[in-house]
């Protein structure tokens, strides 16, 4: 699913229009990175949680030349599912 289809989606199962359901999602995107750059999780009960992990700088490889390399650290986002979309899934 994309996210068109999730648009659509929303649209139909929350009885919107498509523009609504747009900004509906648009928002909610908005508000989980901005919460994110900030270092907040978002703790969405029964769904899972968004959170920020800090990786540490290491050395790599180029995979082309076989030389080694600095990679720098930095902030990845991560997402842990909730139990309930466990259950969902399996």
């Amino acid at each position: 699913m994309n996210k068109q289809e999730l648009i659509s989606a929303v649209a139909e199962t929350a009885d919107l229009t498509r523009a609504e359901a747009g900004k509906a999602v648009d928002a909610l995107f908005d508000s989980i990175r901005g919460a994110l750059s900030k270092g907040d999780e978002v703790r969405l009960v029964g769904f899972g949680t968004f959170m920020t992990v800090h990786r540490k700088a290491s050395t790599g490889r180029n995979p082309r030349t076989g030389e080694p390399m600095q990679i720098k650290a930095s902030n990845q986002p991560k997402f842990k599912a909730g139990k309930s979309l466990k259950d969902a899934v399996n």
